[in-house]
C-alpha cells in the first residue's frame, strides 16, 4: 500500500519549515544495534569484572585447594595452554567435525520430514525418541559398542546434536507462509525448484538460530564425552586435574571453555550477518 507524502509545504521541509531527511529503516536501525552490541560487551565486562573480585575475596578466607586467586589460575592457565595445545586442538577438530556432520545430516532429515508426508511420521517418532534418552545412557552404550575413542565421541555428540536441526528445521518448513507456496506452485515448479528458491532461503535462518543454541551445549557434551570416553582432549585433562587435586588447573580450563564458547557464538554471529545482509530487521518500539 502507498503512503501519500505531499503536503502544502515545499518538498523536503516540515510543516514548521524545516528541512526534513528520510533515512531507510535499516540506517536507522544500525546505530541502535550496535548500541545494543556496546551494552551487552560493557555487561560481560562488569560480569567478569564482579567474579574475579569474589573470587580474590574467597580465596582470602579459605585453602588453596577450595578456591585459589585469579592469579594462581592465571599462572595455571599460561602453563596449560603453553604445555597442552594438543588436546586443545584435538578438543576443537572433534567439535567442528561432530557440529558439521549434525547440522548436514539433521537438516536433511527436517526436510524430508517437513516435504515427504508418507515417511514423516516415522522419522519424526525416532528423532522425539532420540530426544528423550539421557546424554548419559548415550555415552555407557558407546563405549560398550564402539573401541576407538574417536568414533565414541562422535557418535555421543551426533545422536546429541542431531534432534535439535532435524525438528527446528521441521518447524522451519512448517512455518512457511501459505502464500509464499501458492505463489511459487502457480508457476507449476519442480520439487527441486521448489526447494531452491522457497524452501532453502526460509530455513537459512532456523540453521543460524539451531547453531547458535547448540555451540554452548555442545561444548559441555564433549567436554563431558572426552571425559568418559577418553584419554585425549581437554575433558581428559579436566579429569587428570581433578585426580590430582589441581582445582586451579580445572578453573582455568573452565574459563578457556567460556572464553570458546564466547568466541564461537561471535563467529556465528558474524557469519550470519554477512549470509543474512539482504534481509531487513524490524525494530519494535
Amino acid at each position: 500500500m502507498a503512503v501519500d507524502l505531499k503536503t502544502d509545504s515545499a518538498p523536503g521541509k516540515s510543516l514548521s519549515g524545516e528541512r526534513e531527511t528520510f533515512k531507510p529503516l535499516a540506517v536507522v536501525a544500525r546505530p541502535r544495534r550496535n548500541l545494543e552490541s556496546r551494552r551487552d560487551l560493557f555487561a560481560t565486562g562488569v560480569v567478569v569484572v564482579v567474579l574475579l573480585i569474589a573470587m580474590e575475596i574467597t580465596s582470602r578466607y579459605v585453602p588453596d585447594y577450595i578456591m585459589p586467586s585469579p592469579v594462581a589460575v592465571w599462572n595455571a592457565a599460561r602453563e596449560l595452554f603453553f604445555s597442552d595445545p594438543y588436546h586443545v586442538a584435538v578438543t576443537l577438530v572433534r567439535l567442528a567435525v561432530s557440529v558439521s556432520v549434525a547440522m548436514f545430516v539433521g537438516v536433511l532429515l527436517g526436510l524430508i520430514m517437513g516435504m515427504l508426508p508418507a515417511v514423516r511420521p516415522y522419522l519424526k517418532a525416532i528423532v522425539v525418541i532420540d530426544t528423550g534418552i539421557p546424554a548419559l545412557s548415550w555415552m555407557l552404550i558407546a563405549v560398550f559398542w564402539f573401541k576407538n575413542p574417536e568414533t565414541r565421541i562422535f557418535f555421543i555428540l551426533l545422536v546429541i546434536l542431531l534432534p535439535f536441526y532435524a525438528l527446528n528445521i521441521y518447524e522451519g518448513v512448517r512455518a512457511l507462509p501459505k502464500d509464499f507456496v501458492d505463489m511459487i506452485e502457480s508457476f507449476r515448479p519442480s520439487r527441486w525448484q521448489v526447494l531452491r528458491y522457497l524452501i532453502l532461503p526460509h530455513i537459512v535462518p532456523y540453521i543460524f538460530l539451531t547453531t547458535k543454541s547448540v555451540i554452548g551445549y555442545a561444548i559441555r557434551m564433549v567436554i563431558f564425552a572426552e571425559l568418559v570416553a577418553s584419554a585425549v582432549g581437554i575433558g581428559a585433562r579436566m579429569n587428570l586435574a581433578q585426580s590430582t587435586f589441581r582445582i586451579d588447573q580445572v578453573l582455568a580450563w573452565t574459563f578457556f571453555l567460556v572464553i570458546l564458547n564466547l568466541v564461537l557464538q561471535a563467529l556465528v554471529n558474524g557469519v550470519e550477518k554477512l549470509a543474512l545482509r539482504w534481509r531487513a530487521e524490524a525494530t519494535v518500539r
